[in-house]
């Protein structure tokens, strides 16, 4: 057999995992798990809720409950001032006026009127209702102890209350709202939530009638004081006008109805524009009497136009006619010829006197013109010197004719505005109708029987499920084989049930029992550790004692027994020996012999009753345990004992608080941690782990010893299953047989 200077020559160079260990359930699984463990207290928190969801049912006082349903429009907006385009328009889903009005639907003043309208200030048995236990000291019959709060206390506690039990529950997508109020008293259920929808309505007439009110007040006040500033810039424009000498025509009305009237005109402005009318009108009539004056050839158009003038050439041509005839006949001494010449002369100088006469009606009448046209432009011109004086007088005079006029329009326009007001009295159509009353209820709306014990069983199911929880929480100890190496960071070697009858060499000495099932799983899980198969020197330690390490060491050692190998199993626990116990043996030499000088090994070890197995007691009990397994003679004990058999299995101490178990798991090639089911707590655990390792110890893996079965629900198909499989399948066989 081949021996080994140190420890380290057998540490693998990569960790092993466990081929066969189990996957890890999920959550869904492992809250299952949790359920079943802690069942009987799940369903003592259901039965517990219940239990009490039904005494507080029928301990409960019934409740009634009334219900009002109201209709909240729109308002129309009305403001002081309304200017075109400067408000914006309302709609449907204008949130802020209804949240305005749900608000003021539950607001304390509201609650205290209608407190006020029921007497419930004075009401002893409604505030005995609702749990005023003080109640009784306030009140004597009918009227009121001395020393009781105010009357306007007792009203705000009274709304209080109202509004405590009040619900406002507006309808979704309408103007509807419905009001609820909940009480022990149904006939008082009904008169609150009618009370309630009357007040409202009065409050809202109310608060616009206020707010109206107040907008004339304003009014009033602003209309007064445009009055005062209107009389006080007339007076100043009159004034100015009378020192300045500004006179004006008013302006004539407009024809059409609702046209502006014409603005006032000024007396010069007025002279001037008719003068310069006057002016246009001389100066086109010396322009035509000039053109009248000199005609073609000295000639006059007047003196062609004359109808005397024309009588006279007429008649000369007559004459000159009938001369001409003569003439013809008879000489110019003709006697009828020197008539008939005497008369052209005649009608000759009758013409020449009518045209002179004529000529110097033109030229008189040009005259005139000419006379008046220059009158006419003095003038004007005199007029503009005035009219540019009356300007630079009238700049302040329309300084204050605009404010003047400014100021009576704004009076003008509130004087509308308040007239409006007193014609309406700002009442006008209300917004908020009832459309369907109160009606007393017959039923009460609580408690609800039903309802109440599905609440208490869902949370009697949480607080049930939470305790489960909680205690799972509390549970230090490892309940999952798939937790181990997760939490320990070293894999499961073999999970060995918890013995039924207590008494574990019982079932180990049944090959069928599931513990020697199990424990042959063990043996089979170490195979597979390293190259050459189970190690050959493995120790066996736990956290703390009666783990099972005793147990698992006995029943490895026989496992390997049975496979043909040579075992020796070596009590190295000299502190507390527990191996002779199992053989009924004498621990009077044994390792302790060993360590402390005797070499005859064969003396020290002897035969057990099973084949293939012998057995090394701790022997007598040494002062110091730890001096003796810290020297060299521990290691040339596992060295010979390795070279006489085939494996060696060492029971060693526990590694909590002991120096014992860290020192033999530096000279074995390899160390079984055996970890107790349920109790031992992890933190334990992994501590006494990083002991081991930081010992240079090689930990194999772990065995989950004391195994619950009953506590494998849960866990997957294996740990429970494969137990109760082989007891089963006996159980079937005896029964055949």
């Amino acid at each position: 057999m081949d021996t080994f200077d140190d420890a380290s020559s057998y540490m693998p160079e990569t960790e092993i995992r466990d081929p066969v260990k189990a996957r890890r359930p999920g959550l869904l699984v492992q809250t299952i798990s949790i359920a079943r463990r802690h069942r009987w207290v799940i369903l003592a928190s259901i039965v517990g809720a219940l239990v009490i969801g039904l005494l507080a049912t029928l301990l409960m006082t019934p409740q009634y409950t009334a219900v009002a349903t109201i209709e909240i429009k729109r308002e129309s907006a009305s403001g002081i001032v309304d200017a075109p385009g400067a408000e914006q328009k309302a709609t449907f889903g204008d949130q802020e006026f209804y949240e305005t009005q749900y608000g003021l639907l539950q607001a304390q003043s509201l609650a205290e009127r209608v407190a006020l309208n029921l007497r419930l200030d004075s009401n002893k048995a409604f505030f005995e209702g609702f749990g005023i236990r003080a109640a009784d000291d306030w009140f004597d019959g009918a009227g009121v102890k001395q020393g009781a709060p105010s009357r306007n206390d007792r009203l705000h506690l009274a709304g209080a209350l109202l509004l405590k039990h009040l619900v406002v529950k507006p309808v979704r997508l309408s103007q509807l709202v419905e009001i609820r109020f909940t009480s022990p008293d149904a006939g008082l259920s009904q008169r609150v939530v009618d009370s309630w929808t009357t007040s409202f309505i009065q409050l809202t007439i109310e608060r616009r009638y206020d707010a109206t009110s107040y907008a004339r007040k304003f009014l009033q006040q602003r209309l007064d004081e445009l009055r005062s500033r209107m009389n006080e810039s007339e007076r100043k424009l009159v004034d100015y006008a009378s020192r300045e000498g500004i006179i004006n025509i008013p302006g004539a009305a407009s024809p059409t109805a609702g046209a502006p009237a014409s603005p006032e005109r000024s007396i010069v402005a007025d002279n001037l524009a008719s003068a310069n009318q006057e002016l246009a009108m001389a100066y086109a009539d010396r322009v035509r009497a000039q053109s009248r004056l000199t005609g073609r050839d000295g000639q006059v158009a007047e003196a062609l136009n004359n109808q005397a003038i024309t009588a006279l050439r007429s008649k000369r041509a007559e004459l000159a006619s009938d001369y001409a005839r003569m003439m013809v006949q008879f000489a110019p001494d003709y006697p009828p010829a020197k008539g008939i010449a005497s008369q052209i002369s005649q009608l000759d100088r009758s013409i020449a006197t009518e045209q002179r006469r004529v000529g110097s009606t033109l030229q008189e009448t040009y005259t005139a013109a000419v006379e008046r046209e220059k009158q006419l432009r003095e003038q004007v011109n005199t007029l503009k010197g005035s009219t540019l004086d009356y300007r630079r007088r009238s700049v302040q005079y329309n300084i204050l004719q605009r404010d003047v006029d400014t100021t009576r329009t704004l009076y003008d326009g509130l004087l509308q505005r308040f007239k409006e007001f007193g014609i309406d009295g700002g009442v006008g159509t209300n917004n908020v109708s009832v459309i369907d009353k109160a009606q007393l209820p017959t039923k009460p709306s609580s408690p609800r029987l039903v309802l109440n014990m599905l609440l208490a069983g869902v949370l009697g199911v949480v607080l049930g499920i939470g305790l489960a929880l909680l205690l799972d929480q509390l549970d230090q100890g490892v309940s999952d084989p798939a937790d181990v190496e997760a939490l320990l960071g070293v894999p499961l070697l073999g999970t060995i049930p918890q013995s039924a009858d207590g008494v574990p060499l019982d079932a180990l000495n049944d090959q069928k029992s599931a513990m020697s099932e199990a424990y042959l799983s063990l043996r089979t899980n170490l195979s597979f550790t390293t190259e050459h198969g189970v190690p050959r020197s493995i120790a066996v330690t736990s956290t703390k004692p009666a783990e099972g390490k005793t147990t698992t060491s006995y029943a490895l050692a026989r496992s390997l027994a049975r496979s043909g190998k040579s075992v020796l199993l070596l009590d190295a626990d000299m502190r507390s020996p527990s191996i002779h116990h199992m053989f009924d043996a004498k621990n009077d030499r044994g390792v302790s012999n060993y360590l402390t000088g005797e070499d005859d090994l064969h003396r020290l070890i002897s035969r057990s009753e099973f084949d293939n197995l012998s057995i090394m007691l701790a022997g007598p009990a040494p002062p110091s345990a730890a001096e003796l397994l810290s020297g060299t003679r521990i290691q040339q004990l596992i060295e010979e004992a390795t070279n006489l058999f085939d494996h060696v299995v060492i029971d060693a101490p526990p590694v909590m608080g002991l120096a014992d178990a860290p020192l033999l798991s530096n000279w074995v090639e390899g160390t079984i941690f055996v970890l107790e089911a349920h109790k031992t707590a992890r933190g334990m655990a992994e501590g006494a782990i990083q002991r081991l390792r930081a010992a240079n110890g090689w930990v194999v893996g772990v065995v989950l010893a004391k195994f619950n079965v009953r506590h494998a629900h849960g866990y997957g198909y294996g740990y429970g299953y494969s137990y109760e499989y082989g007891d089963k399948n006996r159980d079937d066989v005896a029964s055949r047989t």
